[in-house]
């Protein structure tokens, strides 16, 4: 196998955090700042130590020229804006510090649930601020209408796999009883299977359960080089490899089927740029802004066959606990991903993972843990991976 380049070549080497929440009553650049610092602070760096600033472009969310001035980040020779879901911009990051185009990267993610523009909107608990250019802001139920759109393939994996919404349901729950123990997380009320087939039907067979929760709150990354890494405080986070994956009919209305999407394309060039894989994943993190998406990422990352989902979550399912551990010691989102921690666009995936191969995820913590996979975004046009290890 040809070696990739840049494999282990970067590394995460400081996160910050807010925590989330439904509603802070905190602008979106208070958040970012708060997650910024300490993120800045936590790789025991100051604001003049960094020399890129990525900025993941939520809409609303600060952008990185209003974040250096904010921050006080002298010189900046790389800044973007990259799309959500977060691995876009923490590639961007990565390849900017390989590149030399920049040293030392902060990376940015800030959310927020409640529009501008309407106080009765914001009462709606699945309401979503969205704007164009920082301005014009309003309000839209982003989870329920992109529910539309992933209702329609949880039909027709339901269709071709005789599923019943029995998986959907341990994949929320399982990221609730995460959820329980991260004191980050918003959601932390317990749930079970009956709370999950109670819940509001939105579009069958997806209900308010299956989709991600909207939140207040921010994540931040610094990144810079292996060797430079190992002179700062923290346990380096190496990033053997990276990709994100795109097929040619990538809108939603025009995927061929659950064969051929985003999806595949990721695991694929994971696959040849490293020689780790599941075998060796001690954690993993699956997006799941739905729980149909999740499913398809177990099924696509070779965990099971497509169709194999239910029975292999079952066989891995820890009753007591309310998890899917696979194997009994793969861990699947212990964090509480977007389902229960919050609509992180991805970062609280990445961070979680940085978190656990540092081995400072406390009670959540992951026994021996040197290796996580990392899969964020969707079917579509979002798709991304990496494999993060250990230094």
């Amino acid at each position: 196998m040809a070696r990739y380049p840049i494999q282990d070549q970067v590394a995460i080497v400081g996160i910050g955090s807010t925590g989330f929440s439904r509603a802070t009553g905190r602008s979106s650049l208070a958040l970012a700042l708060e997650a910024s610092t300490a993120a800045i602070r936590d790789a025991g760096l100051s604001a003049r130590d960094v020399d890129g600033v990525v900025a993941i472009g939520e809409p609303g969310a600060p952008g990185p020229q209003k974040l250096a001035s904010s921050l006080g980040i002298p010189d900046v020779t790389h800044f973007s804006s990259p799309s959500p879901v977060a691995m876009f911009s923490i590639i961007d990051a990565m390849n900017a510090v390989f590149s030399g185009s920049c040293d030392t990267v902060l990376v940015c993610g800030a959310m927020m649930r409640l529009p501008w523009s309407s106080r009765s909107a914001a009462a709606d608990p699945f309401r979503r601020h969205m704007g164009i250019g920082g301005g014009g802001a309003r309000p839209m139920p982003e989870s329920i209408e992109m529910a539309a759109a992933y209702a329609a393939w949880a039909s027709r994996y339901v269709h071709e796999y005789g599923a019943t919404r029995e998986p959907f349901g341990r994949i929320a729950i399982n990221s609730r009883s995460g959820a329980l123990r991260n004191p980050l997380a918003a959601m932390r009320t317990p749930l079970g299977m009956q709370d999950y087939l109670d819940a509001r039907m939105v579009r069958e067979p997806l209900g308010m359960l299956d989709m991600d929760v909207p939140v207040d709150g921010a994540d931040a990354f610094v990144l810079t080089t292996a060797e430079r890494a190992r002179a700062l405080p923290q346990p380096p986070v190496l990033i053997h490899a990276a990709t994100a994956g795109l097929v040619d009919a990538n809108d939603e209305a025009q995927a061929e089927g659950l064969h051929r999407h985003g999806q595949h394309v990721v695991v694929d060039a994971l696959r040849r740029r490293s020689e780790l894989w599941l075998d060796d994943v001690d954690v993993y993190f699956p997006y799941d802004g739905f729980t149909i998406i999740t499913l398809g990422w177990i099924e696509n990352s070779g965990w099971c066959p497509p169709g194999g989902a239910t029975k292999f979550i079952a066989d891995h399912w820890d009753e007591a606990a309310g998890r899917l551990v696979i194997n009994g010691r793969v861990a699947v989102n212990p964090h509480g991903g977007s389902l229960s921690e919050g609509a992180t666009r991805g970062t609280g995936h990445v961070r979680e993972a940085v978190v656990q191969l540092r081995g400072q995820a406390g009670e959540r913590q992951v026994d021996g843990a040197r290796t996580a996979l990392v899969t964020p975004g969707g079917f579509f046009f979002n798709a991304q991976g990496a494999i993060l290890r250990t230094a």
